[in-house]
């Protein structure tokens, strides 16, 4: 049974070691960045008063979808949300960045995370439909409430949450997401770029997770589902605060500078698969 493990890790090393496993990453960064631009643009227009919407990242993908020619582009985009999959669960499971545990699970929360969102996808190019971050947000909320100890798990899921929003802000504020990239293949004027999206764009996530956090730990509390938000939803709270679309208008441009950096990512991020 071990010789059988190991024939099959063995396998899948060699599987991964092939250069298109790499391209399917990057052009998966690509997509991963279209989206998230996506997302920023329409909550800025709500933010300014030129239309728009707060909306999550299967929102992006409807939004792609009512484009001209919006199924081939979404088709494209659904490939590299794949690859990105793809090269989340080679580092969770193979872990060729030799990452601690901490690390693995988040890159196995993304691979499930990005699976969901191309599956999202493909229906939204079949014409099937796709159900909405918020209502998926509230839905598994309920069935974790519904659970022995279900307010305890929700509670320490948007702890979680908070403290991994806090991590974006400081990961953006240290500039630790720069480890991340080919420095030395860099010039200086494109190590400034990505230096200064990468602090706006991290923080402007953290901002939105802080806030989904906040909703769960609201969810748990009150053991009601209807209090959990998802990333529309969170944009939209953060909207009806006092100078609420200031404070939209601040996070909708960081997120859209999250997607710029992500292009760069594309380029210069250091991918390892074996």
């Amino acid at each position: 049974m071990r010789q059988q493990t190991r024939n099959v890790e063995q396998k899948a090393r060699q599987v991964a070691a092939d250069p298109w496993v790499e391209k399917l990453a990057r052009f998966g960064l690509v997509a991963k960045g279209i989206v998230y631009s996506i997302v920023g643009i329409l909550a800025a227009q709500a933010a300014f008063g030129t239309g728009g919407r707060t909306t999550d990242t299967a929102g992006a993908l409807q939004t792609i979808v009512t484009q001209p020619f919006g199924k081939f582009l979404l088709a494209l985009v659904a490939v590299g949300l794949l690859g990105y999959m793809l090269w989340q669960f080679i580092a969770a499971f193979l872990n060729p960045d030799n990452k601690g545990i901490f690390g693995r699970l988040g890159s196995f929360f993304a691979a499930v995370i990005y699976a969901g969102l191309a599956f999202t996808a493909v229906k939204l190019i079949l014409g099937t439909g796709g159900q909405t971050g918020g209502n998926a947000t509230q839905d598994w909320t309920a069935r974790f409430l519904a659970q022995p100890f279900g307010q305890w798990l929700v509670g320490i899921a948007g702890a979680l949450t908070i403290g991994m929003g806090f991590y974006e802000i400081y990961k953006g504020f240290k500039g630790k997401f720069r480890e991340d990239l080919k420095w030395q293949q860099m010039d200086r004027n494109e190590r400034n770029w990505a230096t200064n999206l990468g602090r706006l764009g991290y923080a402007a996530r953290g901002v939105v997770f802080i806030a989904i956090g906040f909703f769960l730990i609201q969810a748990a509390r009150l053991s009601n589902p209807n209090q959990a938000r998802g990333f529309g939803g969170a944009l939209a709270a953060l909207a009806a605060q006092p100078y609420g679309p200031w404070i939209l208008g601040l996070v909708a441009i960081g997120l859209i500078a999250y997607g710029i950096y992500t292009l760069v990512e594309a380029k210069y991020r250091r991918i390892r698969t074996a």
